[in-house]
């Protein structure tokens, strides 16, 4: 497929997405970022053109893909003049119609993963979820990401925010709960290293049952000796003492409904 692609953006999402799309022969023509030095880090891995200037961005692509934060889509893509080529944001929890105002040919392309700059992601197991505001973008855009990706699914933008949301549960919340851990193993000279078997095990199960049916711990039995000592414990961690008590009551509320 003879198409070129600009990233704008140049942060973990568009590295690794623009990786993924090269390594499968699609050309990125060109990468936008407003700090040159990102930009160019970027452009110079994947030996293509960059800018930190909105009005250098090229006029030529046939893709945009959007990769920035939500909180500035609207504020750097209102000094850009697509020409109506396609424009597409990867992000989950905006809706398509942000992007209506700035090219009569739009779209999504978000892929639901976790990433960093420097940790690549193989891309083929990786879901991805499309929208477009016409049946000719929403096809092309579905033979770019079957390019890369065995897993493509057609989503509305109000599913994709529910999606979204499922995910921050999923990674971001489990990820922040990691970091919890780590503070307080560090806190009593014990290496994070421990934890590893079992968070390994944990996310194992889960491939293979149902998440409420591989819950355990003393919160879905509320032990509450267990739970009391532990919330003693959380004294001299107080901001997560309530953090703990909050989620052992979902956890307990949640699994008494299944008896």
């Amino acid at each position: 497929m003879n198409l070129n692609f600009c990233f704008i953006g140049a942060g973990n999402l568009a590295a690794q997405l623009s990786k993924a799309l090269q390594k499968k022969g699609f050309n990125i023509s060109q990468i936008y970022s407003r700090t040159e030095k990102s930009a160019k880090i970027l452009a110079d891995e994947l030996k293509t053109n960059f800018t930190n200037s909105i009005i250098n961005i090229e006029s030529n692509a046939d893709i945009y893909f959007v990769a920035i934060k939500d909180s500035a889509v609207d504020e750097v893509l209102s000094k850009i003049n697509f020409n109506n080529k396609l424009v597409v944001h990867c992000s989950g929890g905006l809706s398509i119609s942000i992007l209506e105002k700035y090219s009569k040919n739009y779209g999504v392309f978000y892929p639901l993963q976790t990433f960093s700059k420097n940790r690549d992601v193989d891309f083929v197991s990786v879901p991805i979820f499309i929208e477009a505001n016409l049946k000719l973008n929403e096809n092309l855009l579905r033979e770019v990401a079957n390019g890369i990706s065995d897993s493509v699914i057609i989503l509305n933008s109000e599913q994709r925010k529910y999606l979204h949301i499922s995910a921050v549960f999923a990674s971001n919340f489990v990820n922040h709960f990691y970091t919890i851990a780590a503070e307080i193993l560090k806190s009593k000279e014990i290496p994070f290293e421990v934890l590893k078997p079992l968070i390994l095990e944990t996310a194992n199960k889960v491939q293979e049952m149902l998440p409420e049916k591989s819950q355990t711990g003393p919160a879905v039995r509320f032990d509450e000796n267990i739970v009391f000592d532990h919330l003693n414990k959380l004294e001299e961690f107080n901001e997560y003492k309530e953090l703990y008590k909050s989620i052992s009551k979902s956890i307990f509320e949640h699994h008494s409904k299944l008896i």
